[in-house]
C-alpha cells in the first residue's frame, strides 16, 4: 500500500512521544520531531523521491539513521523501532500529550504515581480529585483537564487542511486515470478552503458509474467500505479520513458542486433567493416547476437567480449572497499575488536551512523579499538571539544583500511579547531594524483583560511594526487565548502596524472572521509563512486560502506590495512615536 508523508511523519511522532515520555535524550527526541515536520511540509511525496533514486538523506535534518527509518516504512509500513517503544511504555499513554497543560513529565508522574494509562483513567481521576494531590499540578491544572476531555469528547475529529491535501490531490489523479471519467473534483470544506475538514467530498462525472466506483474502492489506502450504492460510496482510508464519492449527471454536474461546496447556511440562503423567482434549486439543477432551466454549470446555477459566480471560500452566508447583488464582491486575492514573505527563520535559531539557503528559495518562488525574523532570547528552547547576535545576524545580511541580485533581505527579528507588555530586547536595538515582529510565546492563560492589555502595549512601542499569529492557537493542541480581537485591530489601526496571517498548517491564525474585520477597519495583513525550511514557503498556499475566505483582496494585504512600495510602509511604522 503507498506510504504517504503524513503517515512516515505520525511515525516519527509517535517515536519521539514515546521517547520523550520515557526520558530518552532530547537531542535524538528533537530529530524524530523535526523530521516529522520536514515531511509534513514537504511538497512532494518522498515515495517518489525514492522511486527516482533519490535519498531521503538529501532532506534538512535526515541523517543516515533517519533515512533508515524511512526506508523501513516505505517498505513496511512500519519500523521496528516503534514495536520496541511501544513495549516499554504504553502507547496509549501518547494521547495524553495531546490534551493542553500535558508534557512528558507530567504524563510520566501520572502513569507513575496513579496508574494512568488512558484518557477514560485521567478524567476518572480528575473527577475524583487525585490529581491535585500529585507534585507540580494543582486544583487549577485538574479542573482545566476535566474541561479539555469533555471538549475534546463534544467535538467530531477534523483533519487541518494540509493533512488532508495530500490525500485529496493522490485520489483526484487515481480516479482520473479511472474508466471514462471527465470531471473530478474535491468539494465540501475542502473547496471552501476551511482550516480544518472533517471529511472528503469528491464529485464525479462519467458515463460508467459502476466502474468507476468499482475503482474508487480498490484504491491501496481504502481501509474500510462504509457504505455503497449506485452512484455513490463512503469509505475510510487508513489515516481514518472519510471519502465520500459522488457520481454526477453531467447536466446536473454545477448544480451538485454549488450543493456539495455548501456550506449549509449558504446553500438554504441560495434556495430561499430562488422560492423568490418560482425556482426549485437542489442538487440536480434549477427547476421551474418540472422544467430544468439550470444545472449544467455553477455558473448556470447562479446566473439562474440574477448572480455572478460566489468563489467557494465566500459560500459562508456572511453577506455573500447580498454583495453579489450589489456588485460588490471582493476580487480575491492570489497566491501570485504575493511579493514577498515578512516571517522566517534559519539556523540562527531553530530554522533548518542557512540564510543564503532561505534567500535562494525565496527568489526561486519569484519573491523581491524576504524578512529574516528569528526569535529574541526570551525563547531560549529556540536559541533565541540577544542583542549582539542579532547584530551579527545585521551584518551578515548587509554582506549577502550586497552579493546576491534579484532578492532582498530585510533585517527583522520575532520578538518575545512579555507578560508586562515590554518587548524582549530595547527600541535602541529594535530601530536598527527594517521591522519588527512582536509575538507571544508564553503565558497564554492570562485574563482577556491583561492578554489584551499586554498586547496593546507592546503595539505602542515605537518600533513594533506586525503582530505575529495573533491569537496564538496550535491546531489541535493549543487554543487561541482569550483576547479581544476587535479592539487590538481597532488598535492597529490607530498605531499605524499590522497584523499577520500565519500560514503554518498548525496556526492558520488570523482566523478568516478576524481578516475581514482587519479589512474593515483598514488594516492590512500580512500573509506570512513562518518558515523554518525552504519547504515551508509551500504553505502560503493555505494561508492565501484562509485570507480569500476572509473576503481579502490585494489591495489588503501588506505583501502584496513590490518592495519600493513596502518599505515606506515599514518606514512610516517603525518612526512611529509613543504616545
Amino acid at each position: 500500500m503507498p506510504v504517504h508523508n503524513a503517515d512516515i511523519a505520525a511515525i516519527f511522532e509517535e517515536i519521539a512521544d514515546l521517547l520523550e515520555i520515557a526520558g530518552d535524550n532530547p537531542f535524538r527526541i528533537r530529530a524524530y520531531r523535526n523530521a516529522a515536520r520536514t515531511l509534513r511540509d514537504l511538497s512532494h511525496e518522498i515515495t517518489s523521491m525514492i522511486a527516482h533514486g533519490e535519498e531521503p538523506t538529501a532532506l534538512p535534518g535526515i541523517g543516515n539513521n533517519l533515512a533508515a527509518k524511512i526506508h523501513e516504512i516505505v517498505d513496511t509500513g512500519t519500523t521496528p523501532l516503534l514495536g520496541k517503544l511501544r513495549k516499554r511504555v504504553p502507547p496509549a499513554l501518547t494521547e495524553l500529550l495531546h490534551l493542553p497543560g500535558l508534557g512528558p513529565k507530567r504524563v510520566n508522574t501520572l502513569y507513575h504515581e496513579l496508574d494512568i494509562h488512558t484518557v477514560e483513567q485521567l478524567y476518572r481521576a480528575a473527577l475524583d480529585g487525585r490529581i491535585r494531590t500529585l507534585p507540580g499540578f494543582g486544583a487549577k491544572t485538574e479542573q482545566r483537564i476535566v474541561d479539555a476531555i469533555r471538549a475534546r469528547s463534544t467535538t467530531s475529529r477534523r483533519f487541518k487542511i494540509a493533512t488532508t491535501a495530500p490525500y485529496a490531490e493522490a485520489l483526484v489523479t487515481y480516479l482520473q486515470q479511472g474508466p471514462t471519467v471527465t470531471h473530478v473534483i474535491v468539494a465540501g470544506s475542502y473547496r471552501r478552503a476551511k482550516d480544518t475538514v472533517g471529511d472528503l467530498d469528491i464529485l464525479v462525472t462519467t458515463s460508467a458509474p459502476s466502474r468507476v466506483i468499482d475503482h474508487f474502492v480498490k484504491y491501496d489506502e481504502v481501509a474500510e467500505v462504509i457504505a455503497r450504492g449506485s452512484t455513490r460510496v463512503s469509505v475510510r482510508l487508513r489515516s481514518t479520513l472519510q471519502v465520500d464519492l459522488r457520481v454526477v449527471a453531467e447536466d446536473s454536474y454545477g448544480a451538485a458542486l454549488v450543493y456539495f461546496t455548501g456550506s449549509k447556511a449558504h446553500n438554504i440562503a441560495l434556495r430561499d433567493l430562488g422560492q423568490q423567482r418560482g425556482l426549485r434549486i437542489n442538487e440536480y439543477g434549477v427547476f421551474r416547476k418540472d422544467q430544468r432551466i439550470a444545472g449544467e454549470t455553477e455558473d448556470s446555477v447562479f446566473a439562474a437567480v440574477g448572480l455572478p459566480v460566489i468563489p467557494p471560500e465566500l459560500r459562508e452566508n456572511r453577506g455573500e449572497l447580498q454583495a453579489a447583488r450589489d456588485g460588490t464582491l471582493p476580487h480575491l486575492v492570489e497566491l501570485s499575488d504575493l511579493k514577498g514573505d515578512l516571517h522566517a527563520h534559519t539556523t540562527a535559531t531553530d530554522g533548518r536551512h542557512s540564510l543564503k539557503e532561505m534567500a535562494l528559495a525565496a527568489r526561486a518562488r519569484g519573491f523581491e523579499y524576504l524578512a529574516i525574523t528569528e526569535h529574541s532570547h526570551h525563547l531560549s528552547i529556540a536559541h533565541g538571539l540577544d542583542e549582539y547576535r542579532l547584530m551579527t545576524q545585521i551584518t551578515e545580511i548587509d554582506r549577502l544583500n550586497a552579493q546576491l541580485s534579484g532578492i532582498t533581505l530585510l533585517k527583522s527579528i520575532e520578538v518575545d511579547i512579555l507578560e508586562d507588555g515590554e518587548l524582549d530586547l530595547p527600541d535602541r536595538v529594535l530601530a536598527r531594524l527594517d521591522l519588527v515582529v512582536g509575538a507571544i510565546h508564553s503565558r497564554m492563560h492570562l485574563s482577556r483583560a491583561k492578554q489584551t492589555e499586554r498586547i496593546l502595549r507592546a503595539m505602542d512601542r515605537p518600533s513594533f511594526t506586525i503582530l505575529a499569529h495573533p491569537t496564538g492557537r496550535l491546531m489541535p493542541e493549543r487554543d487561541p487565548y482569550d483576547v479581544d480581537m476587535p479592539r487590538i485591530i481597532h488598535h492597529a489601526r490607530e498605531r499605524g502596524c499590522f497584523l499577520e496571517l500565519n500560514a503554518h498548517p498548525e496556526r492558520m491564525d488570523l482566523l478568516d472572521t478576524y481578516c475581514r474585520l482587519a479589512k474593515q477597519e483598514g488594516v492590512l495583513v500580512s500573509i506570512n509563512s513562518d518558515a523554518h525550511s525552504v519547504l515551508d514557503f509551500h504553505n502560503l498556499r493555505f494561508g492565501i486560502g484562509q485570507a480569500r475566505r476572509g473576503w481579502l483582496e490585494k489591495e489588503d494585504v501588506l505583501n502584496t506590495r513590490p518592495l519600493h512600495a513596502l518599505l515606506p510602509l515599514l518606514r512610516n511604522c517603525i518612526k512611529r512615536e509613543v504616545a
